[in-house]
């Protein structure tokens, strides 16, 4: 991670024993911070006061960015609240899990927490988006919240802490759609024709 600017609003935020700043959003648990926990009611506080997700700062200006995968990019939709853009870059490139492919998720010894909403695709993706838009809508799933994201002003690929390849975007795209696909057939043909033109939309925003 040295080799990654790190914006002054993340350099402000604590650390933790391996030396990664911890997000705002992040859950303590015996006085450790742990990333696959979101801390309570910082969901309802980023939407009411525009918080940046990951800073914890107030947002402004005209776009915001969330971070997410392929098939977020496919059906638009974010689990998590939007950030500042360069705040969204840095965890697209820091981030353990998402800049690399190989890293799994951490299921064991977790805590007892609300299962968030929607359902998780809890592969690694391989590739990280950072979709900036003007445009969100939160709405409300189950007991909790999800994210409609807006036309993208810009989209920003990345791979490993770098910008990613047309060919690795691909790869995490065509791995990922048969899951997209089964959950649309459970909803029967219309299902199937609207994520067909999803996808198609997306493809568009492939990097050459």
């Amino acid at each position: 991670m040295t080799d990654i600017d790190v914006p002054a609003r993340i350099a402000k935020l604590p650390l933790n024993k391996a030396g990664y700043p911890v997000p705002w959003f992040v859950a303590y648990i015996d006085g450790e911070p742990d990333f696959r926990v979101i801390a309570p009611g910082t969901i309802e506080r980023a939407m009411a006061r525009r918080l940046c997700w990951i800073c914890g700062e107030r947002m402004t200006g005209p776009t915001s960015a969330f971070v997410i995968g392929p098939m977020c990019a496919v059906n638009r939709i974010s689990a998590e609240p939007p950030s500042h853009r360069d705040c969204a870059e840095f965890a697209a490139k820091a981030c353990p899990f998402l800049a690399n492919p190989k890293k799994r998720r951490r299921e064991g010894n977790k805590p007892e927490h609300d299962e968030p909403p929607g359902t998780m695709i809890t592969r690694n993706p391989g590739v990280a988006l950072v979709w900036v838009t003007r445009h969100w809508e939160p709405f409300r799933e189950g007991r909790g919240y999800l994210f409609k994201v807006g036309a993208p002003s810009r989209t920003l690929w990345f791979a490993e802490g770098r910008e990613a390849t047309h060919d690795e975007v691909m790869a995490s795209i065509e791995s990922g759609l048969p899951i997209l696909a089964e959950m649309a057939a459970k909803d029967g043909p219309e299902a199937m024709l609207a994520l067909s033109r999803l996808v198609d939309e997306a493809m568009q925003l492939v990097p050459a």
